[in-house]
């Protein structure tokens, strides 16, 4: 049997068919889990109220997940102004799309959670953790898992709209950046919460996990760029 022989048109198309899957059950086992304290928050989202919706975690997980097919059309519609300029074929236009979509989607939600005030902002003395695992021992499994998601959104699709972060290492140093910047305005705007270098850890490797799910689809290098760095190699 001829393992190296090119896969057929059906196989291809099924291996790119299960991550969207996978993806689909994901979301939809986590709104079964989270469906009670979803519902909760639903009243105070739908009229408007700033208290009890935009102020807690169920409320903006809520609205990030109604939000969702909004920023469907808009990768969709971002595709299609590609498309229609002739710098992209189809694969490309969407990918490029979904991950400038994806990234901001994925994103901005979890700094709205991380930048939340906590019970006695602006008079709470300001914290600070440097010492490593310390406070991972306290997180607690959700809030590891949170953490890691924080940047994972990053992680995932920068390399897929950013030949230059195509690499594990500049992905480790994008999410510890972003999360130094996080924890630093945490402490400066006095929010009552503790900046942890725990939390910068975690942030960094959840976002080099992301993007280890995502490196068949990374946007490779300009075949110039790739010139340029086989000459720089060999001189």
């Amino acid at each position: 049997m001829n393992h190296d022989a090119p896969l057929s048109a059906p196989t291809r198309r099924a291996r790119r068919a299960v991550l969207p899957g996978l993806a689909v059950l994901g979301v939809a086992g986590a709104l079964f889990v989270l469906r009670g304290p979803l519902l909760m928050s639903a009243p105070r989202c739908v009229a408007g109220r700033w208290h009890g919706c935009y102020d807690t975690f169920n409320g903006v997980v809520l609205v990030t997940l109604v939000a969702l097919p909004l920023a469907v059309l808009v990768a969709w519609a971002l595709a299609r102004v590609r498309l229609a300029r002739g710098g992209a074929d189809g694969s490309s236009a969407w990918r490029l799309s979904l991950a400038e979509v994806g990234m901001g989607h994925g994103t901005v939600p979890f700094l709205w959670l991380t930048m939340m005030p906590g019970a006695a902002p602006g008079t709470a003395p300001a914290r600070v953790s440097l010492v490593p695992l310390r406070d991972l021992v306290t997180m607690g499994p959700l809030g590891i898992v949170g953490n890691l998601l924080v940047f994972a959104a990053l992680g995932f699709f920068a390399p897929m709209r950013f030949a230059a972060m195509a690499s594990l290492p500049r992905i480790l140093a994008l999410g510890a950046g972003c999360s130094v910047l996080v924890e630093t305005a945490q402490y400066v705007l006095w929010l009552d919460r503790v900046s942890s270098v725990d939390d910068v850890l975690v942030n960094a490797a959840g976002a080099v996990l992301a993007a280890l799910a995502s490196r068949r689809w990374w946007r490779a290098p300009s075949r110039a760029s790739a010139r340029t760095s086989a000459t720089c190699r060999a001189a």
